[in-house]
C-alpha cells in the first residue's frame, strides 16, 4: 500500500466512526434494554388486547353451545319434537356466527382497524376501534351494515380505543 491508500482508508474510518457516533445521538442508543422493551410491548398489547379477547370469548362461548346443542342431537334419548327444535336452535346458532363474521369483515373493509359484533335475537351490538368519536354518517354506516346483514333494527355501537 502507498501512502495515499493508507490516508484514504483512515480518513473513511474516522468518518465511519463520526458517522456511528452522531447516529446514537441523534437517534439514540443502539441497544434497548429489557425494561423499554417489556414497556412498550406491554402498552401495545393492552391496547389491542379488548378486541382479541372479546373476540376469543364470544367463540368460546359460540362453541360451547355448538358443542351442547350437538351432543343433544346426537343424543338417542332425545325425544323427536325436541331434536328438531334443537336442530333449528343450531341452524339459528350457525347462522347467527356467519352473520357476525360478515359484519366484521365488512366493517373492517370500509376502514375501521377493528370490528368486533355480537347479535342476538333481538339486538346487535357493535364495537368498533376509533381514536375519535364517531360521525353521523360513520354511525348510519354501520347500522346500514348491520341491518343489511341481520334484518336488526336495535343496534347500538360503542367505540373502543
Amino acid at each position: 500500500m502507498n501512502k495515499k491508500q493508507t490516508i484514504i482508508i483512515s480518513v473513511l474510518l474516522v468518518l465511519i466512526v463520526f458517522a456511528g457516533y452522531l447516529a446514537t445521538q441523534v437517534n439514540g442508543p443502539l441497544y434497548v434494554t429489557d425494561d423499554q422493551f417489556v414497556g412498550d410491548t406491554a402498552k401495545t398489547s393492552a391496547k389491542s388486547n379488548f378486541f382479541a379477547e372479546a373476540s376469543l370469548k364470544r367463540d368460546q362461548d359460540q362453541q360451547k353451545a355448538i358443542q351442547s346443542l350437538k351432543s343433544l342431537l346426537d343424543d338417542a334419548n332425545v325425544p323427536a319434537e325436541q331434536k328438531a327444535q334443537i336442530s333449528i336452535e343450531y341452524k339459528d346458532l350457525a347462522l347467527q356466527t356467519e352473520k357476525e363474521g360478515e359484519i366484521e369483515l365488512t366493517l373492517k373493509a370500509q376502514g375501521y382497524p377493528e370490528a368486533l359484533c355480537t347479535l342476538d335475537k333481538e339486538k346487535a351490538t357493535v364495537f368498533v376501534k376509533s381514536d375519535k368519536e364517531l360521525s353521523d354518517q360513520q354511525v348510519r354506516q354501520i347500522r346500514d351494515v348491520v341491518m343489511s346483514k341481520s334484518n336488526i333494527k336495535n343496534i347500538e355501537i360503542k367505540v373502543a380505543q
